[in-house]
């Protein structure tokens, strides 16, 4: 099957955010806002080169960013970006409903033949 450029991008979201961690960072910094690396390790028992690792996939995925402040390195959130999930769940919610409809419109047509 042959991805289109937005299938791409909602894959390369999904991949980012199906690690429980990467979830929790993003958490995280819903309700906190911008953190420093550290303070956002510091919620894991794991290294801070581990927790970097998971913060660079979700650069990658364009989930968060980094920006430095002195020598301070926050992360912020791109909530914009997970709309994409939101997006893609909607069009499935629309599927389902037709279908729901449809089920319905045969389900009364053979009451109507009864």
């Amino acid at each position: 099957m042959v991805e289109r450029d937005d299938d791409t991008d909602l894959t390369v979201i999904l991949k980012a955010a199906c690690d429980p961690t990467r979830r929790a960072i993003l958490t995280l910094l819903a309700q906190h806002g911008a953190m420093r690396v550290t303070d956002l390790a510091r919620h894991f028992e794991m290294s801070l080169n581990s927790v970097s690792k998971h913060i660079k996939t979700l650069e990658s995925a364009g989930l968060v960013s980094r920006r430095t402040e002195w020598r301070e390195h926050l992360i912020e959130l791109h909530p914009d970006r997970l709309s994409r999930i939101h997006d893609w769940f909607k069009d499935l919610q629309s599927i389902w409903a037709l279908r729901l409809e449809k089920l319905e419109t045969l389900m009364t047509k053979d009451d109507i033949h009864d």
